[in-house]
Parts: structure tokens; C-alpha cells; sequence
């Protein structure tokens, strides 16, 4: 007579299930231990930067004429400037083609043709900032000359990918209900895309677009290649070059005068503070407006 199964047998720990457990704790512990050296990275490089920079910040600093080489005097006014019409003019150019390039993939796109284009979303997020600079030389700068406008291709051409992407993200949240209850009621692809899907993304979108600027103003290389070549005053004109936090601090960083290297610090403290803020702000607003929409 055959002995009779254990019902309590399948429940006990096998040697494989134990060793198991033991690789999923490990993995664990490693992915917990990563998270953590990568924030404790974060937090040193905020502490020692604001350290080293936050005594610089003034009413001079934010206002007054570049400083000479030797750091002394002026503050980052054409800087900041510089800096916020590079984005403007970036974003200008990014946001419609990011914003178009997503709905294409995501509504109109046969899947072959979606897999190509999200590929090379892929590619350009990815590619160093420096290919970018030195294709627009090529195209722009070499043809006419450094300005605003080269400098803002090239940071548009960082911002594209970031914007696509999200948005590619934020149009796959759309509740399907909503668009089958525009197919019911007759109405066209290109209206329901315009008046529906695009109105319900568009919190997401902005805030991915907000994250792309903060991305893209603190670019050096395409700005380098670009928009360098400039005169320490305000400057606003799209045709020329301007001045830019990160060119600014570049080149006060590689003086030998303790001044400059100072003013360096304050205005690295002033540009990561910044983008630091506004990625804050923007992911919540982000997850404000997805728990408010139930997504």
C-alpha cells in the first residue's frame, strides 16, 4: 500500500526555493544599495557645490556686468539672461516637433514605421551633446556665423527626444473609453487626436517639456561649438552670439585667480540649484495632475 502524500510537504523550503530566496534578497540589497549611493552621490555634490557657491549669490551677482578673467567684480546678469533666451528659443523650436513627432508614432504611425521612429528617438536621446554641436557647426555656423539661433537647433535637437518620449508616455495613459466613445459617436481620427487625446495629455506634456528645458540649460558643448563668441554686455539679438551660464562658468573655472574661480562656484551653485527646483516641481506637478485624472 502506497504511503500517503504529505499535504504539508509542498509548503516545506526546498533546498532550491532557499537558495532562491537568498539570490532575491542579494539582488535586492544591491538594488537598494545602488539607489542609495547614487543619492548620497547627489547630496555631496549639492552640499560641497553650495558650500563653495552659495556665499557668492548677491544683488551684484545677479545683476551686474560679466566679471574680467581674474574674477574680480561684475556678476552673471548677461549670463542668466543669455542663458533664459537660449532655452526660450530652444524650447520654441522643440516643443511642436516633440509634441508632433509623438502623436504621429503613438496615433497615425503603422507599427513598423512606429518602432523606426521611436528607435531613433532612442538614438538621439542618447548621442553625446558634442556630435550635436559640431553638426550644426556644420550646417548653421559655418555657413553664417555663431548666434542664438544655432545654439537653440542644437539644444532643441536635446530637447526633442526628452519631449517625444514623454509624451509618447503620456498618450499611452489616455483611457482607451475615450477614444471609443469618440470612434462611436462618428467623429474623425485628427479631431479626436486635437480635442480629445492631445487636451487630456496635456499636463504631462508640459511638464516633460519643463524638464526638457531644465535638461537642455545646462548643455555646454552644443553652446560651445555655437554661441561663444560674445561681448560682456546684455545681449539679446537671436542673429549673435550671447552670453550662457554654462560657457560663463567654463571659462571662469579655468582661470588661475582664486576671485574667478569663486565666482565659478556660485554661478555652478546658481544653475544646478536652479534645474535641481524646477525637476522637483515639474515630477510634482506631474504626479499632482496623473492622481487627479486617476492615472
Amino acid at each position: 500500500m502506497s504511503a500517503i502524500a504529505d499535504p504539508a510537504h509542498a509548503l516545506t523550503p526546498s533546498g532550491n526555493l532557499v537558495r532562491r530566496q537568498f539570490v532575491s534578497r542579494l539582488v535586492l540589497a544591491g538594488a537598494v544599495g545602488a539607489a542609495a549611493l547614487a543619492v548620497a552621490v547627489l547630496g555631496i555634490l549639492v552640499f560641497y557645490t553650495g558650500l563653495k557657491g552659495a556665499g557668492q549669490l548677491s544683488l551684484t551677482f545677479f545683476t551686474g556686468q560679466l566679471p574680467s578673467y581674474n574674477g574680480v567684480g561684475g556678476g552673471l546678469g548677461p549670463a542668466l539672461v543669455g542663458t533664459i533666451e537660449l532655452s526660450l528659443f530652444a524650447t520654441v523650436i522643440a516643443l511642436p516637433i516633440g509634441v508632433m513627432t509623438a502623436l504621429f508614432v503613438s496615433e497615425f504611425a503603422r507599427p513598423r514605421v512606429a518602432a523606426v521612429l521611436e528607435t531613433a528617438l532612442d538614438l538621439m536621446a542618447g548621442m553625446p551633446s558634442i556630435i550635436i554641436g559640431v553638426f550644426v557647426v556644420l550646417l548653421i555656423v559655418d555657413n553664417f556665423q555663431q548666434s542664438v539661433i544655432a545654439a537653440a537647433v542644437a539644444l532643441s535637437m536635446v530637447e526633442v527626444p526628452l519631449i517625444a518620449r514623454a509624451t509618447l508616455v503620456s498618450l499611452s495613459r489616455v483611457p482607451k473609453p475615450l477614444r471609443e466613445a469618440a470612434d462611436a459617436l462618428g467623429v474623425a481620427r485628427w479631431r479626436i487626436t486635437l480635442g480629445v487625446v492631445l487636451p487630456t495629455s496635456a499636463n504631462s506634456i508640459l511638464t516633460a517639456t519643463v524638464l526638457a528645458v531644465a535638461r537642455a540649460a545646462g548643455e555646454t558643448a552644443p553652446i560651445l561649438f555655437t554661441c561663444s563668441v560674445f561681448t560682456q554686455a546684455y545681449a539679446v539679438n537671436p542673429l549673435h552670439s550671447v552670453p550662457s551660464m554654462p560657457v560663463e562658468i567654463l571659462t571662469l573655472a579655468e582661470s588661475e585667480y582664486p576671485a574667478a574661480i569663486s565666482k565659478a562656484w556660485g554661478a555652478a551653485f546658481l544653475l544646478m540649484f536652479t534645474i535641481l527646483i524646477v525637476n522637483i516641481c515639474a515630477r510634482l506637478w506631474l504626479n499632482r495632475s496623473r492622481r487627479k485624472r486617476g492615472l
